[in-house]
């Protein structure tokens, strides 16, 4: 006979309490505390590997462990296998989080449906198994190895893996599943823990490789307890806008790769298609030259990308100038503001000032300062920019250009792409000198605007 018995678990961080109080002590939220019950078996028949090893098999030296880069499973998409760090990682567990109808579920059918040399085994709590056929044919490929399984509970969970065998799990979505051990609904802060848990022994056990969907709240964060992302192996975020149809995939967390690196991929009617050159879409083609427009060079992780600042700067209709940026940090222009305001002498006090950086991206990189700057006093001059010039460089309180890290592959992007000049801060150590492109050293603001004027 089971025992029964309850417990207090914070919705928002997962901490559990002996009672129920109005504050967790632990997020300090307010009235996110829930009862729940959990039923605790004597015996639990949760997956277990079925060989007669003893625990001290598990005891080994370090020296003695092997490992194979070469192991891991190459995705279709070059974005992916950048974010994942090169792969899919044997007996990692991948848990990938974003908005509602963002793709997410696209993202995993349709690389499974171009993986054919390998058997998936794709478990779905939300969808039925004609809504997955209708996205496949829309996606327009084809795999006899996928098997698609309608069921939430664990225990059936498994049974079927152990009949199917695949090599590849896919699990739309986490909070869906219950297992027969706790005594709760779907979405639970218990039920989570425990069905994760159960999908982590039996992937590390196994070596199977398991993609598991995640909710989020309207905070942005994935649902259930934040020990669910501790548990883990990769935490992924796809981002973006349903409007837009460009959509970022990014790494919160990879115990196998680099967390900074960004995977871009355009949504069209055909299902996900990777965007291999952000550059290209994030800059405008113009047939004429216009005012207000500058190309910034960002870093996202390690990988170099040019995106096109627009600004507009009008005079204030009303007695408060308005400061309105899309992608950048408002405080921050405000500071760029001050600086031009103090120290370039240029009267933007009274001005609205409009900022907005292309393609829906969102960038923190300080690199981009110089390019901000120079699109706001282009549009305030009314005069263009060369569209064959771009601008890297952070700018200080002071007036002057600060030196940014990787320089060197800022400027090969650039070149790359087709640019003749580049404005960066004389203060950067550049040890080649093999550039094609003319590279302007610049210590103030005031310099730079007379190279352009």
């Amino acid at each position: 006979m089971s025992k029964v018995k309850s417990a207090f678990y914070c919705q928002n961080c997962g901490a559990q309490h002996s009672k129920w109080m109005g504050q967790c002590n632990n997020c300090g939220e307010w009235n996110t505390i829930v009862e729940e019950i959990i039923e605790k078996s004597d015996e639990r028949k949760v997956w277990r590997k079925k060989s007669n090893s003893s625990s001290e098999d598990h005891l080994i030296n370090l020296k003695n462990v092997e490992f194979n880069e070469g192991n891991r499973i190459k995705t279709p998409y070059s974005e992916f296998n950048r974010v994942l760090g090169g792969g899919i990682m044997p007996g990692g567990v991948v848990l990938l989080g974003g908005e509602p109808g963002i793709g997410k579920s696209t993202l995993l059918l349709q690389m499974a449906l171009i993986l054919k040399e390998h058997t998936f085994l794709y478990i779905s709590g939300e969808e039925s198994a004609q809504q997955i056929k209708q996205r496949a044919q829309r996606i327009q490929h084809f795999n006899d190895n996928i098997f698609i399984f309608t069921e939430t509970n664990t225990q059936k969970i498994f049974q079927a893996i152990e009949k199917v065998n695949p090599q590849i799990i896919i699990v739309d979505s986490i909070q869906t599943l219950t297992t027969n051990y706790i005594d709760s609904v779907a979405g639970t802060i218990s039920q989570i823990r425990e069905c994760t848990a159960e999908l982590i022994k039996f992937s590390k056990e196994t070596q199977i490789p398991v993609f598991l969907v995640g909710h989020i709240t309207k905070d942005g964060n994935i649902a259930g307890p934040k020990l669910l992302e501790h548990m883990v192996d990769v935490v992924l975020q796809f981002e973006g806008d349903r409007e837009n149809v460009y959509r970022l995939l990014r790494a919160n967390k990879n115990r196998f790769g680099n967390t900074s690196e960004l995977g871009i991929f355009e949504m069209n009617a055909m299902g996900l298609r990777e965007i291999t050159n952000p550059s290209e879409i994030l800059i405008t083609k113009k047939d004429h030259n216009l005012s207000g427009n500058a190309i910034g060079i960002t870093m996202e992780g390690i990988r170099p990308l040019l995106v096109e600042i627009q600004a507009l700067v009008s005079s204030a209709v009303y007695g408060t100038p308005q400061r309105s940026s899309t992608g950048f940090d408002t405080r921050r222009l405000n500071m760029l503001l001050a600086v031009l305001e103090k120290r370039a002498g240029f009267r933007l006090a009274i001005k609205d000032v409009f900022l907005n950086i292309t393609g829906g991206l969102k960038i923190t990189d300080p690199s981009i300062d110089l390019a901000i700057v120079c699109a706001i006093l282009s549009s305030d001059q009314d005069c263009f920019i060369p569209s064959d010039s771009c601008f890297c460089g952070e700018v200080g309180l002071s007036g002057e250009i600060r030196p940014v890290n990787r320089i060197e592959q800022r400027i090969i992007e650039a070149q790359k792409l087709g640019y003749n000049k580049i404005f960066i801060s004389k203060y950067n150590n550049i040890a080649s000198k093999n550039f094609e492109i003319e590279i302007v050293k610049t210590s103030k603001l005031d310099e730079v605007w007379r190279f352009l004027v």
